[in-house]
């Protein structure tokens, strides 16, 4: 099964929507979409290795653009859409104790959730919600968003065939290994207040109770 979806994806990679599909895919994954962009992204870059760059670029620009829609959910639409979305993503345990690392850290936040599997959707929320400055935001989403995916473009830009060689090889091992740090991502979201000392970790734990903002 997991061959085949890997051949299937690996066409389509060639297919001349294919690029649409990506930007598609990073676009959602920033504000509502549970699924990443990034096997797509991976799969594309080992079936056209020369076109790496571009894809990685595409990936990175679309993120961007859905991590200002899920700003504008958070910001103007939390009530109404926000809280479902988070909800039905599993996050809602998570989002008070982002709201406040996201007030204690600022754009550090950010840029670490851009650049690992931690769902980035919950972080673009949240920066809405708690109306963070808006040109802050996007220099930090298009730096996480840009470090892990040029990473990627980068990569396989430079070493495209023996890294697909080596893929073809240990397809499951590695498809593992993604919903590993996937998993641990949220695991990680879950005790995100437990290690940066007792003072930031009450003040995190009074996040349970945060209401949403009056937005100016």
């Amino acid at each position: 099964m997991l061959r085949k979806l890997y051949d299937w994806t690996m066409e389509k990679a060639q297919h001349r929507h294919a690029e649409w599909w990506l930007a598609a895919f990073a676009f959602m994954e920033s504000s509502f979409f549970p699924i990443p962009p990034h096997p797509l992204l991976g799969l594309m870059c080992l079936a056209a290795p020369k076109k790496a760059l571009r894809f990685a670029f595409i990936c990175t620009a679309a993120s961007v653009l859905g991590a200002l829609l899920g700003y504008a959910i958070g910001y103007f639409l939390y009530e109404a859409i926000g809280q479902a979305l988070i909800n039905a993503l599993g996050l809602a345990d998570s989002f008070p104790v982002a709201a406040c690392y996201l007030r204690e850290k600022d754009w550090e936040v950010i840029v670490i959730a851009g650049a690992t599997p931690v769902p980035f959707k919950l972080l673009t929320i949240t920066s809405g919600f708690i109306a963070m400055n808006l040109v802050t935001f996007i220099l930090a989403s298009i730096v996480g968003r840009g470090l892990i995916f040029m990473t990627v473009g980068v990569l396989f830009r430079l070493f495209g065939a023996p890294i697909k060689a080596f893929i073809d090889r240990y397809l499951g091992m590695l498809t593992t290994l993604f919903v590993v740090l996937v998993v641990g991502g949220f695991i990680a979201l879950s005790y995100f207040g437990h290690g940066d000392g007792e003072g930031a970790k009450q003040r995190c734990d009074l996040a349970q109770s945060v209401e949403a903002p009056a937005n100016p």
